[in-house]
């Protein structure tokens, strides 16, 4: 059933996982089983699909439509669902947008494109979020990368694109920088309208929330929203022992997520829910290829380690 929600971006908002039959095609069902049981996580605001945990860069244009299809199908009347907006031009980007709008998404996640990292301005940037602007009115979230990589927007720069775009209504942090962060989170979170910061920093979600963050987004979710929303609540209730507790246990499985190289995290995801019995094989797309069985056994521990198996 498809539906559409009133949705500033705020809260925990875990970014899902897509599994795949051994021939690299969807797997459908196993998709609906996983979405189902995410969306059961009490104290979660919103799902995002179409973004990295679900490999959105190996898949084309149909099969992005056709993920938004099943996720409002399965979840869409009971949670808002973010779409990402995965594209290095302008022009697709603006497709992408109002396929998304007219698919019934309640807020689409906006990725920097590939070309800044040759050299990025700030009308660049502006220019890009004003096209999807054109063909929708959803809540944009801004995916902030690290300024290192070129991709990541300067604060100057997105104060001029939330002036130019009021719908630009959040971003996804990933700045990888604690004193960005903080000084992000300051600048944008007493603007009026607010504009809330998602942490993204799931290597060091306990750090990043406490700095103050509306919310975080996150494609560790996938696996242990459960501890995501514990941990938010904690910190939103100023209760720093229960707090530490459940990032003591967070900790086990960011180690292993986040290891190098950095590009696994979301294969490591795969293979933990094959381990907890909740996906069926953690086949992914290339570029990606298959971890180690040594890595695997990693994980494993890992869950053991963070309560998640016995």
């Amino acid at each position: 059933m498809s539906a559409r929600h009133t949705f500033h971006p705020h809260g925990v908002i875990p970014a899902v996982l897509l599994p795949f039959f051994d021939d690299l095609s969807i797997d459908e069902s196993s998709y609906r089983k996983h979405l189902r049981d995410v969306a059961s996580v009490k104290g979660i605001s919103a799902i995002t699909t179409n973004a990295h945990s679900t490999e959105v860069a190996s898949c084309t244009f149909d099969e992005q439509r056709r993920v938004l299809e099943i996720t409002q199908d399965e979840v869409g009347a009971q949670l808002p669902i973010v779409n990402g907006i995965y594209a290095d031009g302008s022009m697709e980007a603006q497709r992408l947008a109002k396929m998304a709008h007219d698919g019934g998404a309640s807020a689409l996640l906006v990725f920097p494109s590939a070309i800044y990292t040759f050299g990025q301005k700030p009308d660049m940037a502006v220019e890009h979020f004003k096209r999807i602007a054109e063909v929708t009115d959803l809540p944009l979230i801004a995916f902030q990368y690290t300024l290192a990589g070129g991709q990541g927007y300067p604060l100057s720069t997105l104060i001029k694109m939330i002036e130019a775009v009021p719908t630009l209504a959040a971003i996804k942090d990933w700045c990888g920088n604690a004193q960005l962060a903080d000084r992000q989170i300051r600048a944008l979170q007493t603007r009026t309208p607010q504009v809330n910061v998602l942490s993204t920093h799931s290597a060091w979600l306990f750090s990043s929330l406490v700095l103050g963050c509306n919310g975080l987004l996150s494609g560790s979710g996938s696996v242990i929203a459960d501890l995501q929303a514990q941990l938010f609540e904690a910190v939103q209730g100023k209760d720093l022992a229960r707090a530490q507790n459940i990032h003591n246990r967070i900790y086990q499985t960011a180690e292993v997520f986040y290891a190098d190289p950095f590009v696994d995290m979301h294969n490591r995801m795969k293979e933990a829910l094959v381990l907890l019995g909740k996906i069926p094989r953690a086949v992914v797309r290339p570029p990606l290829t298959k971890i180690s069985d040594a890595e695997i056994q990693r994980i494993k521990q890992a869950l053991i380690a963070a309560g998640l198996m016995s």
